[in-house]
């Protein structure tokens, strides 16, 4: 009688800690921003070289090389800027292109800038900006490329955000 007592304890412990380790809480949820040409916006920046992007390279979530030249690369919800979305940061004259999401961005208002050093990741830091949307992505063609990844947390909000507004 002692042994499945002891197994489903056991069972259970593992379960806790498997199933705690698997599913980390989405970040906190943003009402999204009304779409318009120009938007004030929070921008973090991020690099390649970092601890969670270094499993993919220099590669976007789009399949791009992220870029660093005339058209970077940004990091978003693709619900709120779908993939594509060009944009100018007022303040600076440099344009982006939305073709990476992370974990930390889903149902935020936030806006990840790639930079291609530390350095100038640091620089960057966390600042709110003005941007003007250039040219809007095709938030279908999102919906698309994020459906085989729908068994992560953050992909599931997008998507649902994306049949939601769309």
């Amino acid at each position: 009688m002692k042994f499945p007592v002891v197994r489903l304890v056991v069972c259970a412990t593992l379960s806790i800690l498997f199933l705690g380790c698997a599913s980390r809480s989405l970040p906190e949820y943003e009402d999204p921003l009304p779409r318009s040409q120009f938007m004030k916006v929070r921008t973090t920046a991020y690099t390649d070289t970092e601890s969670d992007h270094r499993r993919y390279g220099n590669s976007s979530a789009a399949g791009t090389t992220l870029a660093s030249g005339a058209i970077r690369s940004a990091a978003a919800d693709w619900a709120r800027w779908p993939a594509g979305t060009k944009f100018l940061i007022l303040a600076t004259g440099q344009v982006y292109e939305v073709d990476d999401y992370g974990w930390a961005l889903s149902g935020r208002n936030t806006i990840d800038l790639y930079c291609s050093s530390w350095a100038e990741m640091n620089n960057w830091g966390v600042r709110r900006v003005t941007i003007q949307v250039l040219e809007w992505g095709d938030p279908w063609k999102s919906y698309h490329l994020l459906t085989p990844r729908r068994d992560y947390a953050h992909v599931r909000r997008m998507l649902q955000e994306i049949r939601t507004f769309y």
